[in-house]
């Protein structure tokens, strides 16, 4: 799998959150790690923290900061 399937990924789980992030909607945090370890296996190259962030809203796709509205 490549970056751009990672982000894919990711982008389903944010999806189906809700906006305010409080809750993972569809995929639970469990689900959600075991996401993480399974594309650990299948992409050495993974950086799960920056994915993890993602999927959090901590961080941009490629691990930049996000801009929020003021």
């Amino acid at each position: 799998m490549s970056k751009k399937h990672f982000i894919e990924l990711a982008n389903v789980i944010i999806n189906s959150a809700p906006a305010d992030r409080s809750a993972n909607g569809a995929f639970s945090q469990a689900a959600i790690l075991e996401l993480a370890n399974f594309c650990q296996r299948q992409n050495p190259n993974f950086n799960r923290d920056r994915w993890l962030g993602y999927i959090a809203g901590e961080n941009g796709p490629s691990g930049g900061r996000v801009n929020r509205a003021a």
